[in-house]
């Protein structure tokens, strides 16, 4: 049985139940779906994708805000056995042409506003057959409330890919991790067991809803359950505490940076969380100060995981254990870890830091027509190459120690300084860039541009920020332009970002 097998029956069993409601930005009670209405809808989308032609295996990509025409072209796309290519809203031109053209997507929805920027884009991608602009969630529904509901089997082929996630790399070319129908309800069935998912709970939703964490972990995980999402469209601390307490959730899912505005909202200490069973943290490490600071204020404590866009999760601190500061936890049911030495790869013993592996049915089947980049992940015995460095505990718990490629996290959002160099390269004042990240109370870390200028004194940080922000969605532009004169430099000429921190972010 799938994940599609189960909200199926979840839609059946739990018919008038709400299933999702959106909340207005203010946090009031907006427009509800039952589960019942949901399959209803799902299936009325599913008979209109196929009018526009789309079948088995081919790529429909959403650009589309926090709403129910992307849940339902979602679910639909998946139902249908084609691929489902969640995109960031925030997506410039110049990057989201990359996905479209590198995912061969047929069909395109984005939302009405952002439509006419790539209305020409058929015209000039072969693949690419119809840009949907999306003006808003009742004239979508319009649209499909008239077709009558495809009575289209369930997928059966677990191994088919289902959705597909782009993670960056060292190269700076994006990469899309295939994710299968069997990797997605591995995942799903391995939180129910260890997160304890009730049908009962309530879970109030304010992550972004393109990325793992919101979509197959959240938004997946209530729908799996049976459970009802409240989701908000954007977060607001104050909002969403209240929010939690009225509402009477009983989840809640975040990153480092929101659980810090939540300590630090003005309403933080007058809100009444004690119905609440759950709160997580992940994306990004939890910082000691913040663990404390968390309980103190709201009488909960965060409980802890780690994941990655090509497997969902993998490790989590226990719903009923020790939640243990600065450790990710224990492996989830059904994944196996290990620590290796990062040159042969031999394993480690507990205590000694080294490079994490992981292997599990939730691990995806590799990188879309990148078989180059999927043989250089994987090992010979199936062993994902997580990239993270870390050290096991002898009672089994892991612990992340830092993370190779130099991979920056800001706000729970993965940056990979190639991305941000290469746009940088383009700049004609720019004669190198290094691209680190800094330590930021409130964002993890903060992305960070140290520039060797073509000219001394013939650029300025706000002129740089502006030429990034025109190429990159928002979380990847530098917060801060460091100019300086040379970079430090190992014997081979390249440049020792380790040594560049230590000089740069402590200023």
């Amino acid at each position: 049985m799938t994940f599609l097998d189960r909200l199926v029956d979840n839609c059946e069993r739990y018919a008038d139940k709400v299933a999702l409601e959106f909340l207005e930005a203010d946090g009031s009670s907006g427009r509800g779906v039952t589960y019942g209405q949901l399959e209803e809808a799902v299936r009325k989308t599913m008979a209109y994708l196929q009018e526009k032609g789309v079948k088995k295996g081919d790529r429909v990509a959403l650009q589309l805000p926090k709403g129910l025409p992307f849940i339902l072209l979602h679910l639909a796309v998946m139902r249908l056995e084609a691929i489902s290519l969640p995109l960031n809203p925030g997506y410039p031109p110049r990057e989201l042409r990359y996905f479209l053209e590198d995912a061969a997507v047929e069909l395109f929805f984005a939302d009405a506003a952002a439509a006419v920027t790539v209305a020409p884009l058929p015209d000039e991608m072969e693949s690419l057959e119809e840009v949907v602009p999306v003006k808003s969630t009742d004239s979508f529904l319009a649209q499909v409330v008239t077709y009558e509901a495809a009575r289209q089997p369930l997928p059966r082929d677990p191994d088919a890919t289902c959705l597909m996630i782009y993670t960056s790399g060292t190269t700076g070319r994006p990469k899309g991790a295939q994710l299968s129908y069997g990797n997605l309800t591995a995942n799903l069935d391995a939180l129910h067991e260890a997160w304890g998912w009730l049908a009962e709970d309530r879970i109030l939703h304010v992550l972004p809803i393109f990325h793992v964490h919101g979509l197959i972990v959240a938004l997946h995980g209530a729908l799996n359950a049976g459970a009802t999402a409240l989701l908000l469209p954007a977060f607001e601390a104050e909002v969403a505490l209240e929010a939690m307490e009225k509402e009477q959730c009983t989840v809640f899912m975040a990153v480092p940076t929101i659980h810090r505005r939540l300590v630090e909202a003005a309403n933080a200490g007058e809100v009444d969380l004690s119905h609440m069973r759950l709160l997580t943290s992940g994306s990004d490490r939890l910082p000691d100060d913040l663990f404390a600071q968390f309980q103190e204020t709201f009488g909960h404590t965060l409980l802890e995981r780690y994941g990655m866009s090509e497997t969902g999760m993998l490790i989590s601190n226990p719903l009923n254990g020790e939640r243990r500061v600065g450790s990710v936890g224990l492996p989830l049911p059904g994944v196996e870890a290990r620590i290796v030495d990062p040159e042969t790869e031999a394993p480690l013993p507990d205590g000694e830091v080294g490079a994490v592996q992981v292997r599990g049915a939730n691990v995806c089947k590799g990188y879309w027509r990148r078989p180059e980049k999927t043989a250089e992940a994987f090992t010979e015995d199936g062993w994902l190459r997580t990239g993270d460095l870390g050290l096991r505990e002898p009672d089994g718990y892991f612990t992340l120690k830092g993370r190779s490629k130099d991979l920056v996290i800001s706000g729970g959002y993965n940056v990979y300084p190639p991305e941000v160099e290469l746009v940088l390269a383009e700049h004609p004042g720019v004669d190198a860039s290094a691209v680190i990240g800094c330590p930021d109370p409130e964002w993890g870390e903060r992305v960070t541009a140290v520039i060797i200028p073509e000219a001394a004194g013939t650029l300025n940080a706000e002129e740089i920020i502006a030429f990034c922000r025109e190429r990159l969605v928002n979380y990847k532009v530098p917060r801060r332009v460091v100019f300086v004169d040379s970079f430090p430099r190992n014997a081979l000429g390249k440049v020792q970002k380790a040594r560049l921190r230590e000089q740069v972010c402590d200023e």
